[in-house]
């Protein structure tokens, strides 16, 4: 018998981010797309419609039957409670106890609909002994579990609420996007010059779904197996040929994507909690001064337009560590002056150089040498790129009073510029702030650079507009902050990240066993 037994609230956390928690759900659509691809494709299998609706029903999870726009109408772990039907002082061994679940949300009203992940058990810590209980989904809100006691003496009952009804959606959503979550690592290995032996370590992962590859353009070594058909994709070796593929091992797991190129921007794109940006586009972070020196070591970051790439400027040589190189120095900035208008500092540290110009005319600055104003295009096509280049521009505020037609004119010069960089230097990184304020403008210049693989809009208008200080063409510091960790994210996108890696030490000797 058990006093324990009696109705009580969960102790949990509401968001627990744990995929691989999510059963059935989690493998639902995965298993849609696969048999999906077979029951088309590959006739060994041959389903038939009548077995794979079959096997859609068993693998159907339940959705929220409204639209949830508030944390408040997801499941509460506080407020719900489970008790025991018909609890009695003694049981027999061999007995099964019922268990009712009534799922509440945060203002403790009764969920009308079910979907949410519990798990339930009975158990002794004394006697290290436990069971097993199975959750039914009655979808209106309520919970079945049969508990077996299948020992003699105490026990206990415990439910959890792992993911509620929401949030096994955002993980579905997460889940069934085509930017992949696990990681993997590949690693080549092959002859070099004079008896040497190279060793490169790239990042694999499978080529599947209606988008294909997880990377663009020729980037990759393929691994077909023929008689499954199932690609494997690696990143190309820079030395190595693709035939050199050795050990395999996983990479990072990830929830969020991170920071690359051809990623859209939703409406919201982020919030802002503790002035810390929350972006919904990709894992953005915080970064300290020096992980922004690491991320940008050994890299010339080009910063071309107008002021609000400046105060980018400002910020990274104020709070990037290491000594100033500087030929000059005024009381506003610790940089080098090309010119009046064109600054420069180099953190000799690090090996970093960071540049900024402003953009031909027209641009709305006070009395300046006409010498120091050039148009981006022409910046561009005198510049080598690659891997070690960040090239960034904004071509927005000081074209608002000018002609759709010219600024659409102009902008197609920089696009046929960083096509023709990215054709002799594909390593560049090439990025595009837009501007602080909208319009036609701000619309037309990610429809133009869309189709170029490797180019990133850094889309900031949302950042500017929705802080809770009054709007500025120039935003305050802690803006600027934001932006400028958004940048770091997508010219770093692994950058900050702690990376483990284990050895193995024999006789003396040092070898590699695993790293994650």
């Amino acid at each position: 018998k058990n006093s324990s037994f009696q109705s009580k609230p969960f102790c949990s956390i509401f968001l627990s981010f744990k995929p691989a928690l999510c059963g059935i759900d989690y493998f639902s659509t995965l298993l849609g797309k696969a048999f999906a691809k077979i029951h088309i494709g590959i006739s060994v299998f041959k389903y038939l419609d009548e077995e794979w609706e079959r096997l859609q029903k068993a693998i159907d999870w339940p959705i929220p039957d409204q639209e949830i726009t508030h944390l408040s109408q997801s499941t509460s772990p506080v407020h719900s409670t489970f008790s025991i039907v018909g609890l009695k002082e003694s049981y027999k061994v061999g007995e099964k106890i019922s268990v009712i679940i009534t799922a509440r949300d945060h203002n403790k009203n009764l969920k009308r609909y079910g979907g949410d992940f519990f798990k339930a058990k009975l158990f002794n810590a004394e006697l290290k002994a436990s069971v097993y209980g199975e959750v039914v989904d009655h979808r209106n809100g309520t919970y079945s579990v049969a508990l077996l006691l299948p020992w003699e003496g105490q026990a206990q009952v415990s439910v959890r609420l792992e993911h509620s009804s929401e949030v096994v959606q955002i993980l579905k959503k997460y889940r069934e996007s085509s930017f992949p979550r696990s990681h993997y690592n590949g690693y080549f290995e092959g002859p070099g010059l004079n008896e040497t032996k190279i060793f490169e370590v790239v990042e694999c992962n499978l080529k599947w779904g209606a988008d294909g590859s997880w990377r663009k353009g020729d980037c990759c070594c393929e691994y077909k197996d023929i008689k499954t058909g199932t690609v494997w994709q690696c990143e190309r070796p820079k030395e190595l040929s693709c035939d050199h593929l050795v050990h395999h091992s996983y990479g990072r797991l990830e929830m969020y994507k991170m920071c690359l190129s051809g990623m859209t921007t939703p409406v919201p794109a982020g919030f802002y909690l503790k002035d810390v940006w929350k972006s919904f586009v990709c894992n953005t972070r915080q970064f300290s001064p020096a992980q922004m020196a690491n991320c940008l070591k050994n890299k010339i970051v080009y910063l071309m337009g107008d002021s609000t790439t400046r105060q980018w400027f400002e910020y990274l040589e104020r709070n990037m560590p290491g000594k100033c190189d500087s030929v000059f120095s005024i009381q506003l900035f610790n940089i080098q002056l090309d010119s009046m208008y064109n600054y420069k500092f180099n953190k000799l540290k690090n090996n970093i150089i960071i540049h900024w110009r402003p953009h031909g005319v027209p641009v709305r600055f006070s009395k300046m040498p006409i010498t120091d104003l050039h148009y981006i295009s022409n910046d561009i096509d005198e510049m080598a790129g690659g891997p070690h280049a960040v090239i960034v521009f904004t071509f927005f505020a000081h074209l608002v009073f000018h002609p759709i037609t010219f600024y659409v004119y102009e902008v197609a010069r920089i696009r046929q510029s960083v096509v023709a960089l990215l054709r002799r230097a594909p390593e560049t990184t090439v990025i595009i702030k837009s501007g602080n304020t909208a319009g036609l403008k701000y619309i037309v210049t990610p429809l133009m650079f869309r189709d170029i693989d490797g180019v990133i809009f850094l889309d900031v208008w949302q950042m500017t507009s929705c802080h809770y200080l009054r709007e500025h063409i120039h935003p305050g510091p802690v803006v600027i902050a934001n932006e400028v960790n958004m940048f770091l994210s997508y010219v770093s996108p692994s950058c900050g990240l702690f990376k483990l890696v284990l050895f193995h030490k024999e006789n003396g000797k040092l070898t590699w066993l695993m790293e994650g």
